[in-house]
């Protein structure tokens, strides 16, 4: 049994790395909310381009778009992958990177060689570095700061590379933020762009009200999702006084870009967002530990105090039988 004094200095370590882990959850905690912050302001940009679009799709539904065609084959493949450039956030990096290999050792095992990663967050880029994949560039700073100038410069590149033939298909893998407890791994194709109405806006159903992540605040946003009725907007063709200029088809190509640049710009606020997110549950996780180890290491501390006192009254009380 250990001593009274080497429980004491487990006591005061623990007590130590709990406040630690406590005020990265607070620090994670105001992150979050920041990141969440970021969210909405992108959202009337977002959800008005999607409107614009969905009018303008359904006006002309067989538009025939090169950044929305197939190739025949698939040979060259880029990979957009968000991570973070810490640790200390549970599984976040590790089912990203679990999903990384995933996709490319099914795109090896079908033939493609020639697979390009955009590593966003130092945990990535590590990654593709040991396992020798090749790298589309270093974007550490992108991971910690997002910024939409470089998110569109990222798409504008991938584009120029998929019309010029140098590109055969674009997949995006992240956190998609559906909440302070959710986070949903995703794995979708960025190119060629999906123009169909029903795929347009499916993500909107984050929950941006709270950064709580107790049991109890997930049952109320969960019974309270139950309850939300969807309201889905009805998409109508333009009105046919609604004058476009010079044509659908040229308004359309303009704005299929930012759709895309959007695309990149929306993963990185997610990825941003889970990232505090999960460090803000590991470190409440962890802070919960510490109190369940506190409270043992208190019991166990009485116990051996108690005995220590026991056992010096019985010596007490065995030398004076014997005087």
């Amino acid at each position: 049994m250990p001593s009274l004094k080497e429980i004491k200095n487990r006591i005061a370590s623990v007590n130590s790395t709990r406040k630690i882990t406590s005020a990265m959850k607070m620090v994670a905690s105001s992150k979050l909310h920041h990141a969440q912050m970021a969210i909405q302001n992108m959202l009337p940009y977002e959800n008005l381009l999607e409107h614009i679009l969905k009018s303008f799709l359904v006006s002309t539904p067989n538009i025939d778009s090169p950044l929305a065609s197939s190739h025949k084959e698939i040979k060259r493949v880029a990979i957009i992958a968000f991570t973070s450039n810490s640790s200390l956030c549970g599984g976040f990096n590790n089912n990203v990177l679990k999903e990384l290999q995933t996709v490319v050792d099914n795109y090896q095992a079908s033939g493609v060689e020639d697979i390009m990663v955009y590593p966003i967050g130092r945990k990535v880029e590590d990654y593709i570095k040991k396992h020798s994949i090749k790298s589309g560039g270093s974007f550490l700073d992108l991971a910690e700061k997002p910024n939409a100038r470089e998110c569109g410069n990222i798409a504008q590149e991938l584009m120029n590379k998929f019309l010029a033939g140098e590109l055969d298909k674009v997949d995006l893998i992240y956190h998609h933020f559906k909440s302070a407890g959710s986070q949903i791994l995703t794995c979708k194709t960025m190119l060629p762009i999906d123009l169909s109405t029903e795929s347009i806006g499916t993500e909107n159903d984050r929950d941006l009200t709270s950064n709580v992540a107790t049991a109890k605040a997930q049952e109320y946003l969960r019974q309270k999702d139950e309850e939300r009725v969807a309201k889905v907007e009805a998409v109508k063709p333009l009105n046919d006084d609604f004058i476009v200029e010079p044509n659908l088809e040229s308004v359309l190509d303009s704005l299929i870009p930012k759709q895309l640049n959007l695309m990149v710009y929306t993963a990185l606020l997610d990825s941003n967002a889970s990232e505090h997110a999960a460090r803000m549950v590991a470190m409440q996780t962890a802070s919960d530990n510490a109190d369940e180890l506190l409270r043992q290491l208190s019991l166990q501390y009485n116990k051996s105090r108690q005995q220590a006192i026991t056992n010096e009254l019985l010596d007490i009380v065995g030398g004076s039988a014997n005087n």
